[in-house]
């Protein structure tokens, strides 16, 4: 049974299809329409899909599932007080497809949000038995979500509701250091490093916004965002470093919040020491590299956490059994055919260059992980600079480093053995060595690179490594700040034409 999965109309639009166990297809919005976090489906993304289909000799769709339930989001939205959003046609799912597909696709099922969250991290897993954590800004009403699941069952035991939300909160504080809200929130995480650590401070945003009195409730409805807070001893002064302090005790108090669902989840789910974990707040691989150090050390998280994923988690929940995500992993979007550009790019990386690679499919999630991808030698001290300069991105935003998985612990203190889709920190020992890759406070966003993973990166890594002794490269993904990924050729050929840098 063919089963396509929608996710649209809240943020980063995105559509996955399945069938019997596989993944076919998956792609988000925003790399046909580049449109940054696009809320809106496009025709040509399902065209791709028709296409795929029909080239692997497969039938029509069966099933077409939404990722949530609109009606009851209403209510949450008359609950907000978004009156234009309640009496409005336009974001009824069925007729924004009917808009885009001219009425080619019915809606067969809506599935709540986080219950798609939940399916879309456990049937992805390598586990038949696992406790979830699902934690976002919003779904209808829940922001936090707590569930046991085994074989294809999955019973929610806590939630937590609208208007409180650890999401929200972080959004809103995003917001308020003038960054975009659901789009900048991993550059606060950036940010924090650059903080200083203030106990005084620390308590104060804490009960500013918590309170000690109820366990990760907010004292107000964050909605609207947090524009004029500003903590009691603590102003905003107009410099730099009071949002770099700020950003650094925010990240902290969310660590602590986030460690407290996880603690209640193993009081909840004592069934299981297996974790599969969703929602936006998955996405902050700092406090995920705590969690997975100190509560959980078999923790599964889809490489595409959020809403978009959701798109997956829907369509699964229908299939009702666990899919083969590693016969693509992440790789699951528009195919750009050829041979993996090995010694092209090698050549590239020794004469000290920066270079482009757009070569098979496209991930699927917010990380390029060697198939769209702009790379560089991490030795190399200007790289940063040359980097942002291209890429148009502020000094203090970290790069990551790809590194082949059997030589990732040499090189850092590893808080899981894989991190194939970059979503842990690690200390690098050798920042003096690899200063490209390495954050203020000596951490970098680990991918680890195995051959099964990706047999072309690999190879590359490999030929790299055999050249200079160093067994990773610089990886950050190829696009520009304020851009979608590139997602095909005459993308990848407008990216070189505009920038001067070579992708293969």
């Amino acid at each position: 049974m063919k089963i396509l999965g929608i996710n649209a109309l809240n943020h980063d639009a995105a559509i996955t299809l399945i069938e019997d166990g596989r993944i076919l297809f998956a792609a988000h919005a925003e790399r046909y329409s580049g449109i940054k976090n696009d809320s809106n489906l496009n025709k040509e993304m399902f065209e791709d899909m028709e296409n795929y289909i029909c080239k692997n000799g497969r039938g029509g769709i069966d099933k077409v599932v939404y990722f949530e339930r609109p009606w009851i989001k209403k209510l949450r939205q008359l609950k907000a007080g978004q009156y234009s959003e309640v009496f409005s046609l336009k974001n009824l799912p069925q007729h924004h497809l009917d808009e885009v597909m001219g009425g080619k696709y019915k809606i067969d099922k809506y599935v709540d949000h986080h219950l798609s969250h939940a399916s879309s991290t456990y049937f992805t897993s390598p586990y038949d038995e696992s406790a979830i954590v699902c934690i976002d800004a919003i779904g209808e009403f829940d922001t936090i979500t707590i569930w046991y699941a085994k074989g294809n069952q999955l019973e929610k035991r806590w939630s937590q509701t609208y208007p409180h939300s650890l999401g929200l909160w972080y959004s809103a504080m995003t917001q308020r250091l003038g960054l975009k809200p659901q789009e900048d929130e991993f550059i606060l995480m950036g940010m924090a490093a650059w903080g200083r650590q203030d106990d005084d401070l620390q308590s104060i945003i804490y009960n500013d916004f918590f309170g000690y009195h109820k366990e990760l409730e907010l004292k107000q409805n964050l909605h609207r965002g947090c524009l004029d807070y500003e903590p009691s001893i603590y102003p905003d002064n107009g410099t730099e470093q009071w949002k770099f302090d700020i950003a650094a005790n925010v990240q902290t108090i969310c660590e602590w919040q986030i460690a407290k669902v996880f603690k209640k989840a193993k009081e909840l789910v004592p069934e299981t020491d297996n974790m599969c974990y969703s929602g936006g707040v998955a996405l902050n691989c700092v406090a995920n590299s705590n969690v997975v150090k100190d509560q959980y050390p078999k923790m599964w998280i889809l490489p595409n956490p959020g809403d978009a994923g959701s798109s997956l988690g829907c369509a699964a929940y229908v299939g009702g059994q666990h899919l083969d995500f590693m016969e693509h992993g992440a790789f699951l979007g528009y195919d750009i055919k050829g041979k993996y550009p090995v010694k092209q790019v090698v050549k590239e990386l020794l004469k000290g260059n920066l270079v482009g690679v757009a070569n098979g499919r496209a991930e699927y999630g917010p990380r390029a992980l060697g198939n769209r991808s702009l790379l560089a030698d991490p030795r190399g001290k200007d790289i940063k600079q040359k980097m942002n300069t291209i890429k148009n991105r502020q000094e203090f935003r970290p790069f990551a480093p790809s590194v082949l998985e059997e030589h990732a612990h040499e090189i850092f203190d590893m808080p899981t053995k894989k991190s194939q889709f970059m979503q842990y920190v690690a200390p690098c020992k050798y920042p003096k060595k690899y200063p490209a890759i390495c954050h203020v406070d000596n951490t970098s966003r680990v991918q680890t690179v195995s051959k099964e993973d990706n047999p072309g990166y690999y190879k590359l890594i490999k030929e790299f490594y055999k050249e200079t002794g160093c067994p990773m490269v610089l990886n950050t993904s190829l696009n520009i700040k304020g851009q979608p990924i590139v997602n095909d050729e005459k993308q990848a050929k407008a990216f070189t034409k505009k920038y001067g840098v070579k992708v293969f």
